[in-house]
């Protein structure tokens, strides 16, 4: 069969077959598939319009546009599904149990808290945990772990249930996303004296797109405006009927702060286990879960807190999650106790990663630390092609020419303190008219502090990220430095409307850049009947200068930004500037409502010609 020509150049012609390619590969890992010359692929794809190397990560479309050319059928592997390929290639598998029906023992049920924000969800937990933990007392937890068990009775059998105290939305979807169902039923928090809220709704979706059933706690009934009956109704309109009502719901009115009902919570939460729920595993076996949460501990290194799922861990295993491997040389439980084994629906800290797992990473035992290390290692590589991949932007001949006319698009993220001035400010941008040559076009839109993802979907995007009395934290502002993403911040709505119509029409003045000197972080607070209000605090980047200017941050949210350094000393003596690892003392102005874990940012504006 004639190979075909792209361009002059000869492609080997396949016959239609298909092609299995990880997402994020090279043309290399391509030809090596078909046996052709890497460079041929090369020639070939600029003769299509694409410029890449022959060792570059590329993107799925154009793996699928050069094996259309080459009468190839693409097929882009998920990393689910080279996950499994990849255990499968050293004899293992995650998420079946070994052994028969004979093997099963029952196991506890596992239950994530989730609901809007103020409506009890910490205090509930706080509840739980102080009067159910197991063979503890009351308020007798020593080392918090991310999870616990608590024991409880149904018709007068002892039961334990399983809780991961993650209840932010953001975990419970990053563990689904990474197809780990660490949660077997999810306890819905709704206030009995606020209703259904935003938060409530995006809890319910989360809860569904997971499979899990869910059992409604009404909270706060202890309220004299409290109407658990109006919850019920609200949220009949979302597909939770509630028992009385002839569904299969199971509401129960509690008060976590009276402690009211929380058996009967916890009663509800077993019945609808076993009711929906065939919870059953094999002890037996190797043991396989998912890491709940891990951080780097100073004196331990890396710590995670991981859930068995199947199989019981034991000290010294070999174990693998995520990029991470090791050994497990310690196990505590959430009493800071040594455990030496972990059995099905246990939550355990393990130390002994040589790295810290992803939260959600799935987690299982291999024979020795060399295949541990060896998935590793190839899961590493995996995501990392598949990030380059997904980050590089695709550069074409037609891209060429477009760079030498003006930009027509401007991208934008939008964070906010609060969802109403960010509503407010993106309608108040896209109806700016600057006619059909220049478009704006918002991205992404979110409130709180300006976060390492919202960097990284600016780098991804060319886009400027506009911070509304919101700031950057430590790494996100490092990354957006060194990946040249710019960040403008405001305060007043329409200065920020302003710059961005002008912008839109080209027509800016030169401007004054702000650079940012330093920041300190308020470690005490001392009263003075003669200068106020003054700050101890721990200079923690850069250099406090005395008289430049200075915003109050209280979790990364600007409480005032027209400050200015009016003292600034070191010990009893003056200072003109305290430099970064040193303490100092400061007077802000004449404010007084400084408050330690505050940090105290500097700044001063330069000058800066706009090209």
């Amino acid at each position: 069969m004639q190979a075909p020509s792209v361009g002059g150049i000869r492609l080997p012609r396949g016959t239609g077959e298909t092609v299995r390619l990880r997402r994020g590969s090279s043309l290399t890992d391509f030809a090596e598939k078909i046996d052709a010359n890497p460079a041929a692929l090369v020639q070939a794809l600029f003769q299509l319009g694409e410029m890449v190397t022959a060792t570059q990560s590329v993107s799925d479309d154009v793996l699928e546009l050069l094996g259309q050319e080459m009468n190839y059928k693409i097929q882009v592997v998920s990393p689910e599904d080279e996950d499994r390929e990849l255990l499968e290639s050293f004899d293992l598998s995650y998420g079946e149990d070994s052994g028969g029906e004979e093997d099963l023992e029952s196991r506890p049920p596992v239950v994530t808290i989730m609901g809007h924000v103020d409506h009890g969800k910490t205090r509930l937990l706080d509840t739980i945990r102080q009067a159910n933990v197991m063979g503890g007392e009351a308020g007798g937890i020593t080392q918090h772990i991310g999870a616990y068990q608590v024991s409880t009775e149904l018709e007068g059998v002892p039961r334990l249930i399983t809780f991961i105290d993650t209840p932010g939305h953001e975990a419970f979807t990053a563990m689904r996303a990474r197809g780990a169902r660490s949660t077997d039923i999810a306890v819905l928090v709704v206030a009995a004296d606020d209703g259904v809220m935003p938060q409530t709704v995006e809890a319910i979706n989360h809860a569904k797109a997971a499979g899990v059933p869910i059992v409604v706690a009404v909270n706060k009934i202890d309220k004299e405006n409290a109407d658990p009956t109006r919850i019920r109704a609200q949220l009949t309109e979302y597909g939770l009927v509630a028992e009385e009502y002839g569904g299969d719901t199971m509401f129960v009115d509690i008060s976590a702060k009276e402690g009211t009902n929380i058996d009967s919570l916890l009663e509800a939460i077993l019945l609808t286990a076993d009711a929906s729920l065939d919870l059953r595993a094999n002890p037996e076996m190797d043991a396989q879960g998912v890491a709940i949460e891990a951080h780097l501990d100073r004196g331990r290194g890396p710590v995670a807190t991981v859930l068995v799922q199947r199989g019981t861990l034991r000290i010294g295993d070999s174990v693998v999650a995520g990029d991470a491997y090791g050994r497990v040389r310690r196990m505590v439980d959430e009493y800071g106790d040594d455990l030496v084994e972990a059995l099905p629906s246990r939550p355990v800290q393990v130390i002994g990663f040589t790295s810290v797992p992803g939260a959600g990473d799935n987690f299982l035992v291999v024979d020795e630390d060399r295949i541990a290390r060896q998935i590793a290692d190839r899961r590493r590589t995996r995501e990392r092609n598949a990030d380059l991949a997904s980050r590089r932007r695709r550069v074409s001949l037609e891209d060429l020419d477009q760079a030498l006319k003006e930009t027509s698009e401007l991208n934008l993220i939008l964070k906010g303190d609060n969802s109403g001035t960010v509503e407010a400010l993106e309608d108040a941008l896209l109806k700016i008219d600057v006619g059909d040559e220049v478009q704006l076009r918002v991205i992404s839109r979110g409130v709180g502090g300006i976060t390492e993802s919202d960097i990284n979907l600016a780098i991804a995007d060319n886009t400027i990220v506009l911070g509304f009395n919101v700031r950057a934290d430590g790494k996100a502002a490092a990354l957006a430095h060194r990946e040249g993403v710019e960040i403008r911040y405001y305060s007043v709505i329409y200065q920020a409307i302003d710059d961005i119509e002008q912008a839109l029409k080209g027509m800016l003045k030169p401007e004054y850049e702000e650079v940012t000197l330093g920041r300190a972080e308020v470690r005490e607070v001392f009263r003075s009947s003669k200068v106020g209000t003054i700050a101890g605090c721990m200079v923690t980047s850069g250099e406090i200068r005395r008289n430049a200017k200075a915003r109050l941050l209280r979790d990364n949210v600007v409480v005032r930004a027209d400050f200015t350094v009016s003292s600034l000393r070191r010990f009893k003596d003056d200072a003109s500037s305290v430099r970064e690892g040193f303490e100092c003392g400061l007077t802000l102005s004449s404010y007084q409502d400084i408050r330690v874990g505050d940090e105290i940012e500097t700044y001063e504006l330069r000058e800066k010609p706009r090209t």
